[in-house]
């Protein structure tokens, strides 16, 4: 019988090693956004309010096209940190698909108030600085309001 006991405890203990964290970002970073998201929630599991868990479950939301998923996360994301800058950016992209244009503008200020200055997220703070810039036009025209009419 001991050896039984000692296949299932291997079992277990192997089982119990699995980093869920590392292998949502694995599958992110590959494309597989739902398996990615399932890791994720996974993770959630021993971390309930983690705001770089939730921002990465924001993002397979919106990758999958699951945007009410993802607007709801993001906001989560910025109860747990308001100055999350990667929640401020995704929450700002979705807010204009919505035609949610002035709060969209109050989260890319809030994006490139704290944004990061590695190299990589270079493209990502242009992107916000010229969209920022393109609806502080808008606005100024008496473009769409927060319901998305003129």
């Amino acid at each position: 019988m001991a050896i039984w006991g000692n296949i299932f405890k291997r079992q277990r203990r192997t089982l119990e090693k699995v980093d869920y964290l590392q292998e949502g970002a694995d599958l992110l970073s590959s494309g597989k956004f739902k398996e990615a998201l399932t890791s994720f929630k996974l993770a959630l599991r021993d971390a309930p309010r983690d705001a770089w868990i939730l921002q990465q479950i924001a993002i397979c939301h919106t990758r999958i096209g699951m945007t009410h998923e993802a607007e709801r996360n993001y906001r989560l994301v910025l109860e747990a940190d308001p100055d999350a800058p990667g929640a401020h950016y995704g929450l700002a992209f979705l807010l204009l698909r919505e035609q949610k244009v002035e709060e969209a503008a109050q989260h890319l200020e809030a994006f490139l108030a704290k944004a990061p200055t590695i190299p990589e997220a270079a493209e990502h703070v242009n992107h916000a600085a010229t969209t920022l810039e393109g609806l502080k036009i808008e606005l100024a025209r008496g473009g769409p309001d927060e319901g998305g009419r003129r």
